[in-house]
């Protein structure tokens, strides 16, 4: 019985490391979450706005923002999506270190797959999430925000 407790003990502590990770996912995740709802309020701000402007030029420069910010919402759900996809990746590694433990499966090929799978997932999360932020900047810095 003590070496199971020992050998128990030790699979939770390699888990541990995982679970850190997720936590730093959810994060991210919080970040994402956050930016997509102001990106929507601001879509629904301007949205309201070009139906009362008449001036031709500020309807134009309203409908490129707008343009601009559902490009921002879908590459903010491409990178929720993928973080999303990172820790459910996270969630099988760790699911399969107490599997292939408890049943004593040589699962170590998978793990480490999958693993690097949610590595490589949460990289391209974070790499849309900086495409988004300079896609946001790159608009401020562009002057496209015009004045009632």
């Amino acid at each position: 019985m003590d070496d199971s407790l020992t050998a128990l003990a030790s699979i939770i502590q390699i888990a541990v490391a995982p679970v850190f990770l997720l936590a730093g996912i959810a994060g991210f995740l919080n970040v994402m979450s956050g930016r997509l709802g102001r990106i929507v309020d601001r879509a629904r701000v301007v949205e309201r706005r070009v139906t009362t402007l008449n001036d031709a030029a500020r309807i134009e420069r309203a409908s490129r923002e707008l343009r601009t910010l559902w490009r921002r919402v879908h590459i903010i759900n491409w990178s929720i999506g993928m973080c999303t996809a990172s820790a459910l990746m996270v969630c099988i590694v760790v699911v399969g270190l107490f599997v292939g433990d408890f049943w004593s499966l040589h699962i170590e090929t998978f793990v480490v797959v999958t693993f690097v799978l949610a590595m490589l997932l949460l990289i391209a999360a974070l790499l849309l999430l900086i495409k988004e932020v300079q896609l946001a900047t790159r608009v401020l810095v562009a002057g496209q925000e015009y004045s009632d």
